[in-house]
Protein backbone atom coordinates (compact mmCIF):
# COMPACT_ATOMS: atom_id res chain seq x y z
CA UNK A 1 0.00 0.00 0.00
CA UNK A 2 1.08 3.57 -0.73
CA UNK A 3 -0.40 6.54 1.12
CA UNK A 4 -1.16 10.06 -0.06
CA UNK A 5 -1.43 12.49 2.85
CA UNK A 6 -1.50 11.48 6.50
CA UNK A 7 1.88 12.94 7.46
CA UNK A 8 2.99 14.86 10.59
CA UNK A 9 0.07 16.59 12.30
CA UNK A 10 -2.54 14.30 10.79
CA UNK A 11 -4.94 12.48 13.10
CA UNK A 12 -6.32 10.04 10.58
CA UNK A 13 -3.14 9.10 8.66
CA UNK A 14 -1.57 7.02 11.46
CA UNK A 15 -4.97 5.44 12.11
CA UNK A 16 -5.14 4.25 8.49
CA UNK A 17 -1.59 2.88 8.68
CA UNK A 18 -2.15 0.97 11.92
CA UNK A 19 -5.49 -0.38 10.76
CA UNK A 20 -4.22 -1.48 7.36
CA UNK A 21 -1.33 -3.40 8.87
CA UNK A 22 -3.16 -4.92 11.86
CA UNK A 23 -4.07 -8.21 10.15
CA UNK A 24 -0.82 -8.54 8.15
CA UNK A 25 -2.81 -8.56 4.91
CA UNK A 26 -1.57 -5.13 3.83
CA UNK A 27 1.82 -3.45 4.28
CA UNK A 28 2.59 0.25 3.90
CA UNK A 29 5.60 0.49 1.56
CA UNK A 30 5.53 4.05 0.24
CA UNK A 31 3.95 7.45 0.60
CA UNK A 32 3.74 11.08 -0.39
CA UNK A 33 2.68 12.14 3.08
CA UNK A 34 2.59 15.92 2.84
CA UNK A 35 2.56 18.83 0.41
CA UNK A 36 5.77 19.83 2.19
CA UNK A 37 8.64 17.65 0.91
CA UNK A 38 10.54 17.84 4.20
CA UNK A 39 7.54 16.70 6.24
CA UNK A 40 6.85 13.90 3.78
CA UNK A 41 10.45 12.69 4.02
CA UNK A 42 10.30 12.80 7.81
CA UNK A 43 7.17 10.63 7.87
CA UNK A 44 8.71 8.14 5.44
CA UNK A 45 11.84 7.87 7.56
CA UNK A 46 9.84 7.41 10.76
CA UNK A 47 7.80 4.61 9.23
CA UNK A 48 10.66 3.01 7.31
CA UNK A 49 9.05 3.25 3.87
CA UNK A 50 9.84 4.81 0.49
CA UNK A 51 9.07 8.52 0.53
CA UNK A 52 8.15 10.80 -2.36
CA UNK A 53 7.93 14.57 -2.70
CA UNK A 54 4.87 14.37 -4.94
CA UNK A 55 2.04 11.86 -5.24
CA UNK A 56 2.20 11.86 -9.07
CA UNK A 57 5.86 10.89 -8.90
CA UNK A 58 4.91 8.16 -6.44
CA UNK A 59 2.25 6.64 -8.70
CA UNK A 60 4.68 6.50 -11.63
CA UNK A 61 7.56 5.07 -9.60
CA UNK A 62 5.50 2.52 -7.65
CA UNK A 63 3.74 1.38 -10.82
CA UNK A 64 7.10 0.70 -12.47
CA UNK A 65 8.56 -1.34 -9.59
CA UNK A 66 8.15 -5.12 -9.54
CA UNK A 67 7.69 -4.85 -5.78
CA UNK A 68 5.66 -1.62 -5.92
CA UNK A 69 2.43 -0.84 -4.13
CA UNK A 70 -0.80 -2.40 -5.43
CA UNK A 71 -3.22 -0.04 -3.74
CA UNK A 72 -3.29 3.61 -2.73
CA UNK A 73 -4.75 5.01 0.48
CA UNK A 74 -6.03 8.61 0.16
CA UNK A 75 -6.03 10.53 3.44
CA UNK A 76 -5.84 14.11 2.22
CA UNK A 77 -8.33 16.93 2.71
CA UNK A 78 -11.36 16.53 0.46
CA UNK A 79 -10.13 18.76 -2.37
CA UNK A 80 -7.61 16.12 -3.50
CA UNK A 81 -9.84 13.06 -3.19
CA UNK A 82 -11.09 13.06 -6.78
CA UNK A 83 -7.79 13.95 -8.43
CA UNK A 84 -5.67 11.47 -6.50
CA UNK A 85 -8.22 8.64 -6.54
CA UNK A 86 -8.96 8.95 -10.26
CA UNK A 87 -5.26 9.13 -11.14
CA UNK A 88 -4.44 6.10 -8.99
CA UNK A 89 -7.29 4.07 -10.47
CA UNK A 90 -6.22 5.06 -13.98
CA UNK A 91 -2.66 3.96 -13.19
CA UNK A 92 -3.88 0.50 -12.18
CA UNK A 93 -4.00 0.84 -8.40
CA UNK A 94 -6.88 -0.14 -6.14
CA UNK A 95 -7.96 2.78 -3.93
CA UNK A 96 -9.09 3.11 -0.34
CA UNK A 97 -10.17 6.65 0.50
CA UNK A 98 -11.07 8.48 3.65
CA UNK A 99 -14.60 9.87 3.57
CA UNK A 100 -16.31 11.77 2.09
CA UNK A 101 -15.55 10.48 -1.38
CA UNK A 102 -15.23 13.96 -2.88
CA UNK A 103 -16.11 17.63 -2.31
CA UNK A 104 -19.49 17.53 -4.04
CA UNK A 105 -21.91 15.36 -5.99
CA UNK A 106 -20.55 16.26 -9.43
CA UNK A 107 -17.08 15.12 -8.37
CA UNK A 108 -18.54 11.93 -6.89
CA UNK A 109 -20.20 11.08 -10.20
CA UNK A 110 -16.93 11.75 -12.02
CA UNK A 111 -15.14 9.44 -9.60
CA UNK A 112 -17.78 6.74 -10.08
CA UNK A 113 -17.09 6.86 -13.82
CA UNK A 114 -13.36 6.54 -13.14
CA UNK A 115 -13.96 3.48 -10.94
CA UNK A 116 -16.08 1.85 -13.62
CA UNK A 117 -13.48 2.48 -16.35
CA UNK A 118 -10.54 1.28 -14.28
CA UNK A 119 -11.68 -2.22 -13.42
CA UNK A 120 -10.07 -1.68 -9.99
CA UNK A 121 -11.66 -1.73 -6.56
CA UNK A 122 -12.55 1.39 -4.60
CA UNK A 123 -13.26 1.44 -0.88
CA UNK A 124 -14.46 4.22 1.42
CA UNK A 125 -13.66 4.21 5.14
CA UNK A 126 -17.04 4.67 6.77
CA UNK A 127 -15.38 3.31 9.87
CA UNK A 128 -18.42 2.58 11.97
CA UNK A 129 -19.65 -0.13 9.60
CA UNK A 130 -16.61 -2.12 10.78
CA UNK A 131 -17.80 -2.49 14.38
CA UNK A 132 -19.00 -6.02 15.20
CA UNK A 133 -22.18 -4.86 16.93
CA UNK A 134 -23.11 -2.54 14.06
CA UNK A 135 -22.93 -5.56 11.77
CA UNK A 136 -25.01 -7.55 14.24
CA UNK A 137 -27.62 -4.76 14.31
CA UNK A 138 -27.76 -4.84 10.52
CA UNK A 139 -28.32 -8.60 10.56
CA UNK A 140 -31.06 -8.34 13.21
CA UNK A 141 -32.94 -5.82 11.09
CA UNK A 142 -32.39 -7.79 7.88
CA UNK A 143 -33.72 -11.02 9.46
CA UNK A 144 -36.95 -9.25 10.35
CA UNK A 145 -36.56 -9.78 14.10
CA UNK A 146 -37.98 -6.30 14.76
CA UNK A 147 -40.78 -6.62 12.22
CA UNK A 148 -41.30 -3.95 9.60
CA UNK A 149 -38.99 -0.97 10.18
CA UNK A 150 -40.92 2.14 11.22
CA UNK A 151 -38.36 4.64 12.51
CA UNK A 152 -34.61 5.31 12.38
CA UNK A 153 -32.93 7.82 14.70
CA UNK A 154 -29.23 8.59 14.20
CA UNK A 155 -27.20 11.27 15.96
CA UNK A 156 -23.58 12.32 15.59
CA UNK A 157 -22.82 15.18 17.96
CA UNK A 158 -19.48 16.78 18.75
CA UNK A 159 -18.62 19.98 20.58
CA UNK A 160 -15.11 20.81 19.39
CA UNK A 161 -16.30 23.66 17.15
CA UNK A 162 -18.59 25.29 19.72
CA UNK A 163 -16.34 28.35 19.63
CA UNK A 164 -13.95 29.65 16.95
CA UNK A 165 -11.02 27.24 16.60
CA UNK A 166 -7.69 28.12 14.99
CA UNK A 167 -5.82 24.96 14.04
CA UNK A 168 -4.97 22.91 10.95
CA UNK A 169 -7.88 20.50 11.29
CA UNK A 170 -10.50 23.21 11.73
CA UNK A 171 -9.00 25.39 9.00
CA UNK A 172 -9.43 23.04 6.07
CA UNK A 173 -12.76 21.69 7.28
CA UNK A 174 -14.15 25.21 7.26
CA UNK A 175 -12.79 26.12 3.82
CA UNK A 176 -15.30 25.47 0.99
CA UNK A 177 -12.44 25.18 -1.49
CA UNK A 178 -10.93 22.27 0.42
CA UNK A 179 -13.84 20.69 2.31
CA UNK A 180 -16.55 21.14 -0.33
CA UNK A 181 -20.24 21.94 0.03
CA UNK A 182 -20.63 20.60 3.56
CA UNK A 183 -18.85 21.44 6.78
CA UNK A 184 -20.29 19.42 9.66
CA UNK A 185 -22.47 17.49 7.21
CA UNK A 186 -19.52 16.49 5.05
CA UNK A 187 -17.30 15.64 8.01
CA UNK A 188 -19.60 13.63 10.30
CA UNK A 189 -23.07 13.90 8.75
CA UNK A 190 -21.97 11.54 6.00
CA UNK A 191 -21.08 8.96 8.66
CA UNK A 192 -24.52 9.29 10.25
CA UNK A 193 -26.28 9.01 6.89
CA UNK A 194 -24.23 5.98 5.88
CA UNK A 195 -24.86 4.29 9.23
CA UNK A 196 -28.63 4.88 8.94
CA UNK A 197 -28.76 3.21 5.53
CA UNK A 198 -26.30 0.45 6.50
CA UNK A 199 -28.11 -0.69 9.65
CA UNK A 200 -31.67 -0.21 8.40
CA UNK A 201 -30.95 -1.82 5.03
CA UNK A 202 -33.10 0.87 3.44
CA UNK A 203 -32.31 3.87 1.30
CA UNK A 204 -33.39 7.40 2.10
CA UNK A 205 -35.51 8.75 -0.74
CA UNK A 206 -36.72 12.09 0.71
CA UNK A 207 -35.49 14.54 3.32
CA UNK A 208 -36.38 17.84 4.99
CA UNK A 209 -33.34 19.72 6.29
CA UNK A 210 -32.55 22.56 8.68
CA UNK A 211 -28.85 23.29 8.13
CA UNK A 212 -27.17 26.13 10.03
CA UNK A 213 -23.93 27.96 10.63
CA UNK A 214 -24.18 28.78 14.32
CA UNK A 215 -20.76 30.25 15.13
CA UNK A 216 -20.39 33.61 13.35
CA UNK A 217 -17.75 33.90 10.66
CA UNK A 218 -17.87 30.36 9.37
CA UNK A 219 -18.35 29.69 5.67
CA UNK A 220 -19.81 26.19 6.10
CA UNK A 221 -22.44 24.53 8.29
CA UNK A 222 -21.64 23.43 11.82
CA UNK A 223 -25.08 22.07 12.80
CA UNK A 224 -27.88 20.22 11.00
CA UNK A 225 -31.18 18.53 11.79
CA UNK A 226 -32.68 16.44 9.02
CA UNK A 227 -35.96 14.55 8.78
CA UNK A 228 -35.72 11.42 6.63
CA UNK A 229 -38.16 9.24 4.71
CA UNK A 230 -36.93 5.79 3.74
CA UNK A 231 -38.03 3.57 0.90
CA UNK A 232 -40.78 1.36 2.26
CA UNK A 233 -42.25 4.14 4.39
CA UNK A 234 -40.04 4.29 7.49
CA UNK A 235 -39.44 7.72 8.96
CA UNK A 236 -36.20 8.98 10.43
CA UNK A 237 -34.30 11.77 12.15
CA UNK A 238 -30.63 12.63 11.61
CA UNK A 239 -28.73 15.04 13.86
CA UNK A 240 -25.25 16.19 12.85
CA UNK A 241 -23.61 18.79 15.07
CA UNK A 242 -20.15 20.07 15.94
CA UNK A 243 -21.36 22.88 18.19
CA UNK A 244 -22.98 20.67 20.86
CA UNK A 245 -20.79 21.87 23.71
CA UNK A 246 -19.61 19.00 25.91
CA UNK A 247 -20.29 16.29 23.34
CA UNK A 248 -17.19 14.30 22.42
CA UNK A 249 -17.89 11.74 19.70
CA UNK A 250 -21.58 11.15 20.34
CA UNK A 251 -22.56 8.75 17.57
CA UNK A 252 -25.62 6.59 18.25
CA UNK A 253 -28.34 4.90 16.23
CA UNK A 254 -31.68 3.28 16.99
CA UNK A 255 -33.87 1.36 14.55
CA UNK A 256 -37.45 0.65 15.60
CA UNK A 257 -39.78 -1.93 14.10
CA UNK A 258 -43.24 -3.26 14.88
CA UNK A 259 -42.03 -5.53 17.70
CA UNK A 260 -39.08 -3.67 19.17
CA UNK A 261 -35.94 -1.64 18.59
CA UNK A 262 -32.19 -2.09 18.39
CA UNK A 263 -29.78 0.58 19.66
CA UNK A 264 -26.00 1.08 19.42
CA UNK A 265 -23.75 3.82 20.77
CA UNK A 266 -20.14 4.45 19.82
CA UNK A 267 -19.30 5.21 23.45
CA UNK A 268 -20.43 1.67 24.37
CA UNK A 269 -19.40 0.07 21.11
CA UNK A 270 -19.16 -3.51 22.42
CA UNK A 271 -22.84 -3.57 23.41
CA UNK A 272 -26.06 -3.75 21.45
CA UNK A 273 -29.40 -3.18 23.18
CA UNK A 274 -32.65 -4.78 22.10
CA UNK A 275 -35.81 -3.28 23.60
CA UNK A 276 -38.94 -5.37 22.98
CA UNK A 277 -42.55 -4.29 23.03
CA UNK A 278 -43.76 -7.15 25.22
CA UNK A 279 -40.73 -8.81 26.82
CA UNK A 280 -37.59 -7.86 28.74
CA UNK A 281 -34.79 -5.91 27.13
CA UNK A 282 -31.58 -7.65 26.10
CA UNK A 283 -27.99 -6.49 25.98
CA UNK A 284 -25.75 -8.34 23.53
CA UNK A 285 -21.96 -8.27 23.87
CA UNK A 286 -19.28 -8.31 21.18
CA UNK A 287 -17.18 -11.45 21.02
CA UNK A 288 -20.01 -13.71 22.22
CA UNK A 289 -20.79 -17.05 20.62
CA UNK A 290 -24.50 -16.30 20.24
CA UNK A 291 -23.89 -13.54 17.70
CA UNK A 292 -24.26 -13.95 13.96
CA UNK A 293 -21.47 -14.71 11.54
CA UNK A 294 -20.81 -11.11 10.48
CA UNK A 295 -20.36 -9.91 14.07
CA UNK A 296 -18.21 -12.88 15.05
CA UNK A 297 -15.96 -12.43 12.01
CA UNK A 298 -15.44 -8.76 12.91
CA UNK A 299 -14.43 -9.47 16.54
CA UNK A 300 -10.84 -10.34 17.41
CA UNK A 301 -11.14 -10.85 21.17
CA UNK A 302 -13.45 -12.73 23.57
CA UNK A 303 -16.38 -10.93 25.19
CA UNK A 304 -15.34 -8.38 27.80
CA UNK A 305 -12.08 -7.43 26.07
CA UNK A 306 -12.57 -3.96 24.60
CA UNK A 307 -11.99 -3.36 20.92
CA UNK A 308 -12.41 0.00 19.30
CA UNK A 309 -11.72 2.46 16.53
CA UNK A 310 -8.50 0.91 15.17
CA UNK A 311 -10.04 -2.55 15.03
CA UNK A 312 -13.16 -1.28 13.26
CA UNK A 313 -10.96 0.50 10.73
CA UNK A 314 -8.90 -2.67 10.36
CA UNK A 315 -12.01 -4.68 9.55
CA UNK A 316 -12.60 -2.45 6.53
CA UNK A 317 -9.01 -2.92 5.36
CA UNK A 318 -9.16 -6.68 5.92
CA UNK A 319 -12.43 -6.84 3.96
CA UNK A 320 -10.90 -4.74 1.19
CA UNK A 321 -7.86 -7.02 0.98
CA UNK A 322 -10.15 -10.04 0.69
CA UNK A 323 -12.11 -8.32 -2.08
CA UNK A 324 -8.88 -7.56 -3.97
CA UNK A 325 -7.74 -11.17 -3.66
CA UNK A 326 -11.15 -12.39 -4.81
CA UNK A 327 -11.21 -9.85 -7.64
CA UNK A 328 -14.78 -8.83 -6.76
CA UNK A 329 -16.07 -5.72 -5.02
CA UNK A 330 -19.00 -7.69 -3.58
CA UNK A 331 -16.71 -10.23 -1.89
CA UNK A 332 -16.69 -8.14 1.30
CA UNK A 333 -18.92 -5.41 2.82
CA UNK A 334 -16.49 -2.47 2.56
CA UNK A 335 -18.39 0.71 1.58
CA UNK A 336 -17.59 1.70 -1.99
CA UNK A 337 -18.27 4.27 -4.65
CA UNK A 338 -22.05 3.79 -4.47
CA UNK A 339 -22.00 4.83 -0.82
CA UNK A 340 -19.67 7.69 -1.77
CA UNK A 341 -22.11 9.05 -4.35
CA UNK A 342 -25.06 8.68 -1.99
CA UNK A 343 -23.19 10.45 0.78
CA UNK A 344 -22.45 13.45 -1.40
CA UNK A 345 -26.02 13.47 -2.72
CA UNK A 346 -27.20 13.65 0.90
CA UNK A 347 -24.86 16.51 1.83
CA UNK A 348 -25.54 18.55 -1.29
CA UNK A 349 -29.30 18.05 -1.11
CA UNK A 350 -29.49 18.96 2.58
CA UNK A 351 -27.38 22.10 2.18
CA UNK A 352 -29.12 23.30 -0.97
CA UNK A 353 -32.65 22.60 0.18
CA UNK A 354 -32.34 23.67 3.83
CA UNK A 355 -35.59 25.29 4.85
CA UNK A 356 -37.30 24.43 1.55
CA UNK A 357 -39.44 21.55 2.81
CA UNK A 358 -39.34 17.97 1.59
CA UNK A 359 -37.04 17.13 -1.33
CA UNK A 360 -36.25 13.95 -3.18
CA UNK A 361 -32.85 12.35 -2.69
CA UNK A 362 -31.11 10.23 -5.28
CA UNK A 363 -27.75 9.98 -6.96
CA UNK A 364 -29.16 12.43 -9.50
CA UNK A 365 -30.25 16.00 -8.91
CA UNK A 366 -32.65 16.47 -6.01
CA UNK A 367 -35.78 18.43 -6.76
CA UNK A 368 -37.77 20.56 -4.35
CA UNK A 369 -41.44 19.70 -4.15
Amino acid sequence: MAMVGGGPGSFIGPVHRMAAELDARIELVAGAFSRDAGRSAAAAAAWGVRGYDDWREMLAAEGARPDGAEMVCVVTPNDLHLEVSAAALGAGFHVMSDKPATRDLAEARTLADAVARSGRLYGLTHTYTGYPMVREARDIVARGDLGAVRKVVVEYSQGWLSAPVDNKQAAWRGDPGRAGVGGCLGDIGTHAFNLAEFVSGRRVDRLCADVATVVPGRALDDDANVLLRFQGGARGVLISSQISAGARNGLRISVYGERGGVSWSHERAAELTLDWLDRPSQVLHAGSGYLGGAAQAAARLPAGHPEGFIEAFANLYRDFAEAILAGRADAAPTPGIEEGVRGMAFVETAVRASGAGWVELSGDDACVR
